[in-house]
């Protein structure tokens, strides 16, 4: 059974978009947390500065929060991509697979 899976093609191309995809995210992800590292680092005046006068909120307190946000609909984004287009395309490979056993 493995055996036709790995032989059909769409297998490959299977592996090769969600590999492409999950590295986008990735390095999606990684510029933009370590981006707000740096930020830290090397402008930590940027980071204090208030978005208001006489507000609490400052600007690295808003990035922050930004990023959870981000990361979730970056997570909401690949799981419905995972859910629809790879699922699918999984499902066909599975079916062709059993297809070939028999």
């Amino acid at each position: 059974m493995y055996a036709h899976i790995r032989r059909n093609p769409r297998f490959a191309e299977l592996v090769a978009k969600r590999t492409r995809f999950a590295t986008i995210l990735s390095i999606v992800v990684l510029a933009i947390f370590y981006g707000f590292v740096l930020l830290v680092a090397f402008a930590p005046e940027l980071i204090a500065k208030r978005l208001s006068e006489g507000s609490n909120l400052t600007f690295g307190v808003a990035v922050g929060l930004f990023q959870f946000v981000f990361f979730w609909v970056l997570t909401l984004i690949y799981v419905r991509r995972a859910n629809g287009e790879f699922d699918d395309i999984n499902n066909e490979i599975v079916r062709a697979a059993w297809k070939e056993e028999k």
